[in-house]
């Protein structure tokens, strides 16, 4: 017996495909919704800190990882001749306003009377 729908005709499984193919375009472009930033700064006066790829944070976070879990340190068929160096990615700070100098008198004389002293 014939199929008479449309979900299999050629031109139906092109659009399918290209529907496909469109929402993988969407959701792995490198700087859509689920993307990273393409200027990563940490949080710096006025502002909550958000959550940072682990990616963003250095640049062999796969390799840090796995040497934090103690993975391969057994490995007695290749073990690691030279000792793991992290690299670290130095990232500035965003800040909304710039704090102002606390000023501190010259010199800072602190009297014993001038607070309360509670007594039980």
């Amino acid at each position: 017996m014939a199929s008479t729908r449309n979900i299999n005709t050629p031109i139906n499984y092109r659009l399918e495909q290209r529907q496909y193919k469109e929402h993988e375009n969407y959701t792995t472009f490198k700087y859509s919704q689920y993307g990273v930033n393409p200027h990563t700064k940490f949080a710096g006066n006025g502002l909550n800190p958000g959550q940072i790829s682990w990616m963003e944070l250095s640049n062999n976070a796969p390799q840090i990882e796995s040497f934090l879990f103690g993975i391969n340190s057994t490995n007695l068929v290749n073990p690691q001749k030279t000792p793991f160096v992290p690299e670290i990615k130095c990232l500035d700070s965003f800040n909304i306003y710039e704090k102002s100098p606390t000023l501190i008198p010259e010199p800072l004389v602190i009297e014993k009377n001038q607070r309360p002293f509670l007594v039980p």
